[in-house]
């Protein structure tokens, strides 16, 4: 009830798209620092990484060093350019570039990768409120997903964003006592560190050299990095909020802000995972996912275990009313506004009310749809969503190094380059289903760890974007780097 307040408070202020997609460009930074994490942490992160750190150790953490350096060099190099102008989306730099063709492409990449991982992500948020209700997964993901679509249709960006601020301390909260409390059914923190580092679930860093290792300190630097770079660099979903701060240096200060948070995010729910490990709550016959959601039901107490419940939902819908705003807008300013020619504000205001509407509908009908595909697997969530986004992430990545880096680049190279990248990925992530359905050949290429998914599309797409400029087309415009 809280959020739908903030979503009708903050309407009586709107009529025009800058409002309702960008907050006016008037949100302050620390907000946006908060809403970024707020964001990318999501109910994953609350269900699946105490998981990783029951069934593992804390090598999870080397990524995130990754995602810090990425966010610098995005803070660095990408930010200055979308602050050039007036921007509307992440991806209206390319139009300048390339042309609109190329821009309406990268949207539409942007909205197919945010439609398949956000359909993870409502899934994971839904799994605790079924156990809690005892409702039916596909009830719990239509009742979530209805309640978030209300207050992201009535207030907007600014909305989401003041919402986020407040569902993330509700969820660190959350996680701060389920750690206490399983420090104490563990012996205390002392009693619970002292096992947890016999058994090496201490560890922090792993050196090796394996391509096939999801979390080494090598891959986590690059894969991260990386991943992080494209994410917030080119993901229209974290750069709408950079775009709505009052200045470059308010985006700076969020965007590798955010970086240490998400940092210290990780570690408090993977040692809440260490501790229940520690407390002898995860068994291993116990599916990673849930191990965390079990041991709220069976050992916390009622008002304890209330207050985490609130804390993954709010975790969950921070993520949905994110997507539902970002796809409404890109698909406003990339899409209609880019074909159609319509530039008025007021005109824009009600179609991205529209398409927030279609698209909240949609991401409520993908989870169902994963729901129904993904009964049964042991995989973590957390490494499906991430796995699916590294489909398109490198593509992403790859057509912004080809517009700055290779002035010889067009558009029709960065089309074929997005394309090949697309098609290679997706036999990339999905090999080793396929190894089991019978193509043998890819079992080499199924082993492939996913930190290395972005790295191998992000180069495949810039290689092939510099090949295609090579082939000779008629009249040939000169081209310029950004």
């Amino acid at each position: 009830m809280g959020t739908l307040g903030v979503g009708l408070w903050v309407t009586r202020k709107q009529g025009t798209a800058g409002d309702y997609f960008l907050g006016a460009r008037q949100l302050p930074a620390w907000a946006v620092l908060l809403s970024i994490v707020a964001t990318e942490t999501s109910a994953l992160t609350v269900i699946s990484v105490p998981g990783l750190g029951a069934r593992g150790s804390l090598v999870f953490l080397q990524l995130t060093f990754g995602y810090f350096l990425g966010r610098a060099a995005v803070a660095y190099w990408l930010l200055p350019g979308y602050f050039r102008g007036d921007q509307e989306t992440a991806y209206a730099r390319l139009e300048s570039r390339f042309g609109p063709g190329t821009r309406r492409l990268v949207s539409v990449v942007f909205l197919a990768t945010r439609f398949m991982g956000d359909g993870v992500r409502i899934f994971a948020g839904a799994i605790p409120l079924a156990l809690i209700t005892g409702w039916p997964v596909p009830s719990s993901i239509v009742v979530m997903g209805i309640v978030t679509l209300a207050y992201t249709w009535l207030g907007g960006l600014k909305a989401v964003v003041w919402a986020d601020v407040v569902q993330l301390m509700v969820y660190v909260a959350g996680g701060v006592a389920a750690l206490w409390i399983a420090w104490d059914l563990a012996g205390g923190p002392a009693a619970s560190l002292a096992a947890a580092a016999e058994a090496g679930k201490l560890r922090v860093v792993d050196l090796a050299i394996d391509f096939t290792a999801t979390y080494t300190l090598f891959g986590g630097i690059v894969g991260g990095a990386l991943l992080s770079a494209a994410s917030h660099g080119t993901d229209h979903l974290i750069v709408q909020r950079l775009l709505a701060t009052r200045s470059l240096r308010d985006a700076r200060v969020a965007l590798v802000g955010s970086g240490l948070v998400v940092m210290l995010q990780f570690l408090l729910f993977l040692l809440v995972g260490v501790a229940i490990w520690s407390a002898g709550l995860a068994p291993e016959e116990m599916l990673a996912d849930v191990i965390f959601p079990r041991f709220v039901i069976d050992h916390l107490p009622v008002g304890i275990a209330g207050l985490v419940v609130a804390g993954i939902l709010a975790a969950a819908m921070s993520t949905i009313s994110s997507s539902i705003n970002a796809l409404a807008s890109s698909m406003t300013h990339d899409i209609y506004a880019s074909w159609t020619g319509r530039r008025d504000p007021a005109h824009l205001f009600r179609v991205g009310r529209a398409f927030s509407a279609g698209w909240g509908l949609a991401l409520i009908g993908g989870a169902l749809l994963f729901e129904a595909y993904a009964s049964g697997s042991d995989t973590p969530v957390v490494v499906l969503a991430l796995s699916i986004a590294s489909v398109t992430y490198g593509a992403l990545l790859g057509t912004y190094l080809l517009a700055a880096r290779w002035p010889r680049a067009r558009g029709r190279d960065v089309v074929g380059a997005v394309a090949v990248t697309v098609v290679v990925m997706l036999v990339v992530v999905f090999a080793r289903r396929l190894a089991q359905e019978g193509l043998d050949w890819l079992q080499p290429v199924g082993r492939l760890a996913w930190p290395w998914y972005v790295p191998l599309g992000t180069v495949l797409a810039f290689g092939t974007g510099v090949a295609l400029s090579y082939l000779p087309s008629g009249g040939r415009p000169a081209g310029r780097a950004e």
